[in-house]
C-alpha cells in the first residue's frame, strides 16, 4: 500500500521556500539601491521615482532605462551613457542631483 502524502508538511515547506525567496528579493533590491547610489535619496524621493517608473507606459523611455541599467550591470561607467539615454526620462533629475543613477532608477 502507498504511503499517504503529508499535505501539511508539504505546505509548510512551500511556505518556507516562499519566505526565503521573498527575503532574497528584498536583499537583492536593497543591494541594488546601495550599488546605484540611490541610498542617498530620501525614502520619499526614491518611492516617487519608482512609482513614476512603474506608471510609465512609454516603451521608448522604458527601453532607454533598460539600456542604461544593462550598461550599469556590465560595469560601464554610469556617466558614460549618451545624453539621450540619460535624459530619456523626460524630466529633470533631482535638483543638485549629482546622482546619475537616480535618474536611471526611475526618475520620469
Amino acid at each position: 500500500m502507498r504511503k499517504p502524502r503529508d499535505y501539511d508538511a508539504e505546505l509548510k515547506e512551500l511556505e518556507e521556500k516562499a519566505r526565503a525567496l521573498k527575503a532574497r528579493k528584498v536583499q537583492q533590491l536593497s543591494e541594488l539601491v546601495i550599488a546605484t547610489g540611490a541610498d542617498s535619496l530620501t525614502a520619499e524621493e526614491l518611492a516617487g521615482a519608482l512609482v513614476a517608473l512603474a506608471e510609465t507606459k512609454d516603451a521608448g523611455k522604458r527601453e532607454a532605462w533598460a539600456k542604461r541599467g544593462a550598461a550599469f550591470f556590465q560595469g560601464r561607467s554610469r556617466r558614460s551613457a549618451p545624453a539621450t539615454d540619460r535624459n530619456a526620462g523626460g524630466a529633470a533629475t533631482q535638483s543638485g542631483g549629482a546622482q546619475p543613477a537616480s535618474g536611471g532608477a526611475g526618475a520620469a
